[in-house]
């Protein structure tokens, strides 16, 4: 398990599900672990009755159906499925168009389906393709799981994991294509008074997590492969130039 665990890290997102599915052919008695440990790449499906994409997951299959946070159907439909309580029900809808907004503003677009369910013993969000710049390609893909477990003094304790598969793609003429992948997984607790509500708190913890994701992955990804790159393969003396003149007019 721990080898199969470490080839998936190092596994480019893209090819995850193709390696996943090898890994359960080679070792099917950790089938069950895998599958929740592994994060595979997010797939979305259309609700006909609300006309609005939602994420496949684990927390929203039952079977081979999937049920959409929009409508609350089953796709495709199922007799049986399973449901939230009506209460929860209630914060969910709440939960889709607050993270709706959350994602239209933090990444212009995309698709968010947030999943609440009773605990016996994610939501999520994923943005579209774009282009800016040399950009092709590229994909941002987050899956935020919460456990809230209530305490006393009208506290809760809120467990929070969240995962972030990145992956872009370059096509220019100048610097020819470039693909550039991975994946992190950060874990957070805090214990929260419950007077502004569930929602306020996972938010805030979502936003601050995001937050601190993006500066790991900026740090970790892009600034190893410009520093690989630049090491490699050393800008011309003009493009030298010009970075020092832009470096001294920003810190004169």
């Amino acid at each position: 398990m721990e080898a199969a665990m470490g080839l998936m890290r190092r596994i480019p997102p893209k090819h995850s599900e193709a390696a996943l599915s090898a890994l359960l052919s080679l070792l099917p008695h950790l089938s069950a672990d895998l599958l929740s440990q592994v994060d595979q790449p997010l797939q979305v499906l259309c609700d006909v009755d609300s006309g609005k994409e939602f994420i496949l997951c684990e927390y929203n299959r039952d079977a081979d159906s999937y049920r959409s946070p929009w409508s609350n159907k089953y796709h495709p439909p199922l007799d049986d499925g399973l449901y939230p309580s009506q209460e929860l029900r209630k914060l969910e809808v709440e939960a889709n168009d607050v993270f709706m907004v959350y994602c239209d503003q933090y990444y212009e677009g995309g698709t968010s389906s947030v999943y609440i369910w009773e605990n016996e013993d994610e939501d999520g969000s994923r943005t579209a393709d774009g282009r800016r710049g040399y950009l092709e390609e590229g994909s941002w893909e987050a899956i935020h799981v919460i456990e809230v477990v209530p305490l006393e003094e009208a506290t809760a304790r809120y467990c929070l994991t969240s995962s972030v598969m990145l992956s872009l793609t370059t096509n220019d003429e100048s610097s020819g294509n470039f693909n550039l992948s991975g994946s992190i997984r950060r874990q957070m607790n805090m214990d929260l008074p419950v007077a502004e509500g569930h929602l306020c708190n996972m938010g805030r913890m979502i936003e601050e997590m995001e937050s601190k994701l993006r500066y790991s992955l900026d740090q970790v990804y892009f600034g190893k492969t410009k520093e690989m790159v630049c090491t490699l393969r050393p800008p011309s003396e003009p493009v030298q130039t010009r970075l020092l003149e832009h470096i001294s007019k920003r810190h004169p």
